[in-house]
């Protein structure tokens, strides 16, 4: 039984079972371990779950090319400019757009994110080399020494980092706690094989050379013993030393009505030599401090005085008394970010100066007392959003917010490493193609094969039906300013239903970009309308609703694209249930390679996923007049299609965990379902226990 069409449809190539994913999946692995070096445009500054940019340049090309395309060889083409129009109702960092641009098409996209809308303009527009390139050495003359000097050491040495631990008062003799884990606080990022590590005596503040996985040390300042494994704190406790009261930290922090103090340890210096070296902590450190205390109390406005809302993702922060965005700095970070927050005020190009502006609120993620050490070997800083929550770091990392060459994360280099990167990008992107080299996979880059990135940003539709482009609009997708059937396609990455709402997050970047351009919009990018929600009734209602938005805007030719995977039954029947209502069904799903796998979350997951699905589907609704089928028909079916899918990817050697099986597996449910009546009113859950057989059997 299929599903009625509003018209007579010409089938495309992504609609066809033949869609070389296998072959798409090994060009996403490549771009996928460096993403901010071979996308450079979507990471000028961050955002959350951002997508692979040679899955989505795939799907456009094959949303517009007949079957019996080759599309891996057209990934690698040049195409004409075009004159049909992609949407994307959830632009997040650009992905879509920017991939339509350089393919010659016209591009609308919307976000009802602020700080998402930001970012894309700034990485999309067209800027100056020559202009950017003289503004920062502008900044530079006019910034660097003085925010230098709070880096240097007696004998004008830069420090590169500042480590900290927590302080937190025993609640039984109000003896300080340093809430240290472990007193090994440096070590190789692979430590079996460079061993060498650093640990803080816990009696003198002495730093030691040892192995990562020694159990005990003998300082060679003051020549005590100590365990470099084993500090004060363990868990959701802490042990004082002085009295051995073991006491819940949280709670004890929550008493104190304030954040916890903080206490330097040690640094990194850079030696003229280039050579690094670990200090301890002296009174000219201390001293330093102390004066850029002093400069910060004299500095006008110097910061955002903006309170944290209650969230699932703040809470955490909250709960810690951190109840203002600037109390996760301390006040050396917060003196050296408002002179560079006073000096792109300045800048008189517009332009200009929102993308300098983009490049520091983008920096401040490594910059703030919720940031941690990496270890040797590695970028040395963990940036705040590595666990996707406001987590209150006990050991935290304090950067050299100006920067080195040997710097990570700081302006100067993020400079470099973003803005520039991005500039080459515009100018001359390219595409990576897989190449076999002394037996092992590694990526050659093609040029030309695409347009140049040159937009003159269109703020308004007329604008765009003018010439300008892309479109790009801040705003709810389920209400937008689109004429009806003006769109070609809708290809798009919507957000899923989970407890990760990324608006609680990027109100962190939201209030210091209102505060350097003097914006005067809400402090806050929350909305009654954000999709993404933990309540699958709700993200259903909400998903819905911008899907039959995207229905009355799209051509009745037209596709609606979009990747999706999700771990939970509940996330695929929201999915069902919201195309439905708006008039889609689905029409192909196939399996891609999502984003990185070392991301921290997929590392962490015992199943992680690393495919995403790629759901394809036209207007229509479900045939009526026909006798319901039973559910494992359609099970059935999806099994045999599924297995197909995965057969193809293991004989290509792609690894797949069994989360992968079961999100192979229930695309392909949902694309049953979605064009055919079944006997049970709600079978993704009736039937829970035989798609989990199912999945277990097709993952072997």
């Amino acid at each position: 039984m299929t599903a009625t069409r509003t018209k007579r449809t010409t089938k495309t190539a992504i609609e066809d079972s033949s869609f070389p994913f296998e072959s798409l999946s090994a060009i996403a692995e490549l771009e996928s371990w460096r993403k901010e070096v071979n996308r450079p445009i979507y990471h000028i500054h961050k955002w959350w779950a951002q997508r692979l940019g040679s899955v989505f340049r795939a799907i456009v090309i094959s949303a517009f090319s007949p079957p019996g395309t080759d599309i891996v060889a057209a990934f690698y083409e040049r195409r004409r400019q075009s004159n049909k129009v992609i949407f994307d109702p959830f632009m997040g960092s650009g992905t879509t757009v920017g991939e339509a641009v350089k393919l010659g098409f016209r591009a609308i996209g919307q976000d009802i994110n602020p700080v998402s809308h930001f970012l894309v303009k700034n990485a999309l527009t067209a800027h100056s080399r020559t202009a950017i390139l003289r503004e920062f050495d502008a900044i530079e003359a006019d910034t660097a020494s003085s925010i230098r000097r709070y880096y240097r050491t007696p004998t004008e040495a830069e420090v590169l980092y500042y480590f900290w631990v927590k302080v937190v008062p025993c609640p039984a003799c109000h003896a300080n706690v340093d809430l240290f884990g472990r007193y090994v606080f440096s070590q190789n990022a692979y430590p079996k094989r460079v061993p060498l590590a650093r640990a803080v005596c816990p009696r003198c503040g002495g730093i030691n050379e040892t192995r990562f996985d020694a159990d005990s040390i003998t300082c060679s300042s003051c020549a005590s013993t100590f365990d470099p494994q084993h500090g004060p704190a363990h868990g959701t406790t802490a042990q004082c030393a002085a009295c051995d009261e073991r006491f819940a930290i949280a709670k004890t922090v929550k008493a104190m009505g304030r954040p916890p103090e903080h206490r330097m340890y040690a640094k990194m210096v850079l030696l003229p030599s280039g050579d690094k070296q670990y200090q301890r902590i002296d009174s000219h450190d201390i001293a330093l401090f102390a004066e850029a205390v002093a400069a910060l109390a004299d500095r006008h406005d110097p910061y955002p005085n903006v309170e944290i809302e209650p969230g699932y993702n703040t809470n955490q922060a909250l709960n810690y008394n951190y109840t203002h965005w600037h109390l996760m700095f301390n006040a050396r970070q917060l003196l050296c970010i408002s002179m560079l927050s006073d000096r792109i005020r300045r800048i008189e190009e517009p332009r200009t100066r929102e993308l300098f502006a983009c490049l520091l609120t983008g920096c401040l993620e490594f910059n703030n007392m919720f940031a941690s050490f990496k270890g040797e070997g590695t970028g040395a800083v963990r940036h705040m959003f590595s666990h996707h929550i406001l987590k209150p770091e006990r050991t935290p990392l304090e950067a050299n917010i100006w920067g080195t060459p040997k710097s990570s994360g700081a302006f100067s280099t993020l400079f470099k490493s973003r803005i520039l990167r991005a500039l080459n990008y515009q100018e001359a992107p390219f595409e990576i193609r897989p190449m076999r080299l002394n037996g092992r996979v590694t990526g050659e880059k093609v040029f030309d094969v695409s347009a140049r990135i040159e937009c003159d940003i269109a703020t308004t539709y007329a604008e765009f039906e003018n010439g300008k482009q892309p479109y790009l609009a801040c705003g709810n997708s389920a209400d937008t300013d689109l004429p009806d059937q003006s769109v070609d396609a809708v290809i798009t990455d919507p957000p899923f239903f989970d407890n990760v709402h990324y608006s609680q997050l990027a109100d962190f970047f939201h209030v210091w970009q209102r505060h350097i351009l003097g914006a005067s919009d809400s402090h806050s990018t929350r909305s009654v309308h954000e999709v993404q929600h933990s309540d699958a009734a709700e993200f259903e209602d909400r998903l819905g609703a911008v899907w039959k938005e995207c229905c009355r805007v799209l051509k009745d030719s037209g596709l609606l694209v979009f990747t999706y995977h999700h771990s939970r039954h509940d996330g695929w029947r929201s999915v069902l249930s919201a195309l439905l209502s708006s008039g889609f069904v689905i029409v192909a799903v196939h399996p891609i390679k999502s984003e990185m796998s070392v991301a921290t979350p997929k590392v962490q997951a015992k199943e992680p996923i690393d495919y995403d699905v790629i759901v394809v589907c036209r207007k229509g609704k479900r045939k009526a007049g026909r006798l319901p089928i039973p559910f494992e028909s359609i099970l059935a079916s999806a099994i045999e299609d599924a297995g197909e899918q995965i057969s193809r990817l293991r004989r290509v050697d792609r690894p797949m965990s069994r989360n992968d099986v079961q999100v192979i597996l229930m695309a392909h449910v949902i694309r049953q379902l979605s064009d055919r009546f079944v006997t049970s009113d709600d079978p993704i859950r009736e039937y829970a226990a035989q798609l989990d057989q199912a999945v277990r059997e097709l993952y072997g």
